[in-house]
């Protein structure tokens, strides 16, 4: 778990935290509309993968090269262990300047991950969580305390944007029966870990592509909370495609009652 640890937090101090507020106009490029890549993400995801296939020989499915091959997915599918790594989660704040960005890293073992790492550089906060064994923040084990009866003391995150807009709106008016509720902070390491931490009770997603969500996903069931597929299932790493949205809430009963008012779904 320490390795691992260290590996994330030395490719982001090699070369993409140098680059933060210091991006030059060609080290920014567009892979796919609206999505956009930095040479920091690219050159972290090389060391990082080098460093992880010398730790432990599976492939490694990274956010990058997947963009680049995206067959090399499927070895979610198909190998009985996989390395998955996010090497800059919230490049778009990165390139803005904004500090919410992290570096991630997960095992996946048969299709579940087993391990998961999230390293946040700006504040120099580290995550891991492992399956059956706990999560941690700098070494500190975390328990999510269960959030109040009362969804007007909630605050949480409903990311719509893949949504289509009916649904869009119809997610937007149920969500006004909550306390706050915020567009989330673009990066799935700092909005993943403040479930964890207790700062918000809920955050609602459609688009889940893994590299994104098997480290947080973790991270948060392991402190006591749930991240769970609509329909009840259990989040899996799976492959981009279909998306089946995603709610992670601080405990069971929360996320019974988001679910139920987001959607309204009863158990």
């Amino acid at each position: 778990m320490e390795k691992v640890a260290e590996i994330l937090a030395e490719a982001s101090a090699e070369v993409v935290v140098p680059r933060f507020r210091a991006l030059t106009a060609g080290e920014v490029m567009e892979k796919a509309p609206g999505e956009v890549v930095t040479v920091a993400d690219r050159e972290a995801e090389v060391i990082i993968a080098r460093r992880l296939r010398e730790l432990l020989p599976v492939p490694v499915v990274g956010e990058e090269a997947v963009s680049a091959d995206p067959a090399l997915a499927h070895a979610l599918e198909s190998e009985p262990a996989v390395w998955l790594v996010d090497p800059v989660d919230g490049t778009s704040n990165f390139i803005a300047g904004r500090p919410d960005f992290a570096v991630m890293a997960s095992l996946v073992r048969s299709g579940a991950t087993v391990a998961a790492w999230i390293w946040q550089p700006m504040t120099a906060t580290a995550y891991a969580a492992e399956l059956g064994s706990g999560a941690w923040r700098n070494g500190e084990r975390l328990t999510r305390t269960p959030a109040s009866a009362r969804p007007g003391d909630w605050r949480g995150s409903v990311k719509s944007r893949f949504v289509d807009p009916a649904e869009r709106d119809r997610l937007r008016s149920n969500a006004a029966a909550f306390g706050e509720v915020t567009p989330g902070r673009h990066a799935a390491g700092v909005e993943y870990p403040q479930i964890a931490d207790g700062e918000q009770e809920f955050i609602f997603y459609w688009r889940t592509l893994p590299w994104d969500h098997a480290p947080g996903s973790l991270l948060v069931t392991e402190a006591g909370g749930v991240s769970a597929r609509l329909d009840g299932s259990t989040y899996r790493p799976d492959p981009p495609g279909g998306e089946d949205g995603l709610l992670v809430a601080a405990d069971p009963a929360t996320w019974e009652r988001t679910r139920e008012i987001l959607l309204g779904v009863r158990a």
